[in-house]
C-alpha cells in the first residue's frame, strides 16, 4: 500500500542534509542502500517524509558503534512505513545489535592487548609470538587474519 505524505510535512534534500548534518552526498547515499525512502513531486523533485531524521539520527549512532549498513538496513526495515520509532522498537533495534557489538569489543579488547606483544617489538621469537604459524596451520582455518579473529573461549583467546 503506497504511504500518501502531507507535502506540507515533506523535506527537500538540502533540508534534509541540513537539519541532520550530513551531507547531501551522505543523503542521497542512504537513500541509494534503502536505508531511507524519498518520493517525488509533480515537478520530480524528492522530497523526504520529516521521519527521515530520525531514521538518520537512529543510522549515524549504529554508524559510530560500527554497526554494518546492512545490519542497519535490515532493523529499520523492521519498523511500520514512515513511522518514527517507540521506545520498544529501539529498545528492539538495540538487542539485535548488542551481541554483536559485544563480540566487537572482545575482539579489539584482544588485539589491544596484544598489539604489543607482537608489532614493533622486534623480538621475533619463533617460540612466544602469538602470530607464529609454522608449517601454515592458519590457512587451513580459512583466510583472513585467523589469529586476530579467532573467538574467545571460557574467557581465554584460543
Amino acid at each position: 500500500m503506497e504511504k500518501t505524505v502531507d507535502p506540507s510535512r515533506t523535506l527537500t534534500v538540502g533540508e534534509v542534509a541540513r537539519r541532520s548534518g550530513v551531507p547531501v552526498s551522505t543523503v542521497h547515499f542512504y537513500e541509494s542502500k534503502g536505508l531511507i525512502a524519498s518520493t517525488r513531486n509533480s515537478g520530480n523533485q524528492r522530497r523526504f517524509d520529516s521521519v527521515v531524521l530520525r531514521y538518520i539520527a537512529i543510522i549515524k549512532v549504529a554508524q559510530r558503534t560500527g554497526i554494518p549498513l546492512d545490519e542497519i538496513r535490515d532493523a529499520l526495515r523492521g519498523l511500520p512505513a514512515g513511522s518514527k520509532p517507540n521506545a520498544q522498537q529501539w529498545q528492539a533495534m538495540s538487542r539485535r545489535w548488542k551481541d554483536s557489538l559485544n563480540e566487537r569489543i572482545e575482539q579489539l579488547t584482544r588485539l589491544r592487548d596484544e598489539l604489543m606483544h607482537c608489532i614493533g617489538c622486534g623480538c621475533l621469537s619463533m617460540n612466544e609470538c602469538p602470530l607464529r604459524n609454522p608449517a601454515d596451520i592458519l590457512g587451513q582455518q580459512g583466510p583472513g587474519p585467523q589469529i586476530l579473529e579467532r573467538k574467545l573461549e571460557t574467557g581465554v583467546a584460543s
